[in-house]
């Protein structure tokens, strides 16, 4: 525990967890149009973008894109076709061919970015691809693309992955993210700020990549790049235990901690020292011809954030002051209400002038984030919702399945009414109106986490994550959601699906 920076209190508490289990979150209603959800016409969307254009060479702006996750996930069908025998395999080609199947990957091989890498690894070997394929040599295929001694794919992060191909060469998940940043994410000098966090044995891998592809990216898009890495901290693991919730241990009787989930980034997130972050997965990325969608919304949720900021921190000021005339409250507590969607409470009315001064501080003075919602057409990941905590309390959050308690018809009924679903599209102003950053470890909700059934060795424990990232570890912040359209929501959970349409060269 010491070697990780974690007190014995700390898992004690941890083991609590396990044993009372956590809270489902209380839903109240979906964010809908209208009634949480932002929409804009054309026009508003354009004026956001001319907005955040105007403004946001005031600013320190930076993309934090979570990095570390492992891509084995990826290519799960082709490990589970790998263990088949021969006839398995030939009979499982025969019959499944749908989009996610072997059949169809093998098929479109030479569509993947990373064809022509392949291609020459079994070609250093000895070996014809082509000829592999017509011979249907699937597992040797399949051994080099994944194992080490071939392009390694089985054991390397998303990130370090080739997704799209280009004329003069195909770009690995970071590189786009790269291009991405060097639109929205610079400022006046033309410097483009970029976090990626990542895996510590992964790390000079980045850095090579990086190395290689930065003086090309840089010149083609005239920017030059502050590139930063940061790992999760260890203190943030959590305990595993067993069934009977006691710590589980290994083979040797040392305790097995594991991460904590994407919530312990909150520490990696509260440790940078830009005004405005914006926050993308490493994984929803598009080629350069469909890009200009992205970068609209992006610099439309940055403007909405910038306007909302500034007249938020125009409010404080006065606020603050202390000398706030009846009528001034009114106008602030309307801008609460209606812009920030926070709840003011009908006791509200009741209060003495004092009393309303600091309830209105206290909820303004807060991080906001503007977070892109996108219709939901049956992909799976968290929604808004308006919830209501435990002191009564409403707010807008974002919300996953494992928080609902789906034993319960009416939230049932209330998650069938949600028309829109979260794509991880952020954007976060962490300062306060004096200037100085906040500490966003003081607005999580540590009671959102959630536990789920793993193993290790063969046998089963439990694990613990920590509130999410844009979940509970967020949970305190001024929260608004725009609708932004499903182009702008492309994630590759699988590797076929890098041959949908939008992965694709025209």
């Amino acid at each position: 525990m010491a070697s990780k920076g974690i007190t014995a209190d700390e898992v004690q508490s941890q083991i609590s967890k396990f044993i009372t289990g956590f809270p489902f979150i209380n839903l109240i209603a979906p964010a809908i149009p209208g009634k949480g959800l932002h929409q804009f016409s054309a026009e508003g969307v354009t004026e956001l973008v001319a907005y955040f254009n105007e403004h946001y060479k005031h600013y320190s702006i930076l993309k934090f894109v979570p990095a570390s996750g492992a891509a084995s996930r990826m290519f799960k069908h082709l490990f589970e076709f790998r263990q088949k025998n021969d006839v398995e395999q030939l009979r499982l080609i025969e019959s499944d061919k749908s989009f996610n199947s072997v059949h169809h990957f093998f098929h479109h091989l030479e569509q993947f970015a990373f064809y022509n890498c392949l291609k020459n690894s079994l070609q250093a070997k000895g070996f014809d691809l082509e000829k592999m394929i017509q011979k249907k040599q699937y597992n040797a295929i399949i051994d080099d693309l994944l194992e080490e001694y071939g392009l390694n794919y089985a054991n390397l992060p998303k990130g370090l992955l080739m997704f799209h191909a280009y004329p003069n060469g195909s770009r690995v998940a970071m590189e786009e993210h790269l291009v991405e940043a060097a639109v929205y994410a610079n400022d006046e000098k033309k410097l483009s700020r970029i976090h990626f966090t990542v895996s510590p044995e992964h790390q000079i891998r980045f850095e090579d990549r990086l190395l290689e592809k930065r003086d090309v990216i840089e010149k083609e898009y005239k920017t030059k790049f502050e590139v930063t890495f940061s790992h999760q901290k260890p203190a943030t693991d959590t305990i595993a235990v067993t069934l009977e919730n006691e710590p589980f241990r290994n083979f040797d009787g040392s305790l097995l901690f594991r991460p904590a989930g994407h919530g312990a980034l909150i520490h990696n997130l509260n440790e940078l020292d830009n005004e405005i972050i914006f926050i993308k997965n490493i994984d929803n990325i598009v080629p350069d011809r469909l890009r200009n969608l992205t970068y609209m919304y992006k610099k439309a949720i940055g403007g909405l954030l910038i306007r909302l900021q500034e007249q938020t921190f125009d409010f404080l000021d006065i606020l603050d002051d202390g000398n706030v005339d009846e009528k001034t409250i009114s106008l602030i507590a309307d801008f609460a209400g209606q812009e920030l969607n926070i709840d003011v409470p009908d006791a509200f009315e009741g209060y003495d002038e004092m009393e309303k001064i600091d309830f209105l501080f206290n909820k303004l003075n807060r991080p906001i984030r503007v977070c892109g919602m996108v219709k939901n057409e049956g992909e799976p990941g968290g929604g808004p919702f308006w919830v209501i905590d435990e002191n009564g309390g409403k707010s807008l959050q974002i919300v996953e399945s494992s928080q609902i308690d789906f034993s319960d018809n009416q939230q049932k009924d209330i998650v069938s009414k949600s028309t829109h679903f979260n794509p991880v599209d952020l954007v976060c102003g962490v300062y306060d109106f004096k200037g100085e950053k906040f500490n966003l470890l003081d607005f999580v909700d540590p009671n959102s986490g959630f536990i789920s059934n793993k193993s290790k060795d063969g046998s089963l424990l439990k694990a613990m994550e920590l509130p999410g990232l844009w979940n509970g570890a967020m949970s305190d912040w001024i929260t608004i959601f725009i609708e932004t359209p499903i182009i702008t929501f492309n994630p590759v959970k699988t590797v076929n699906d890098l041959l949908r349409p939008q992965h694709q060269p025209e």
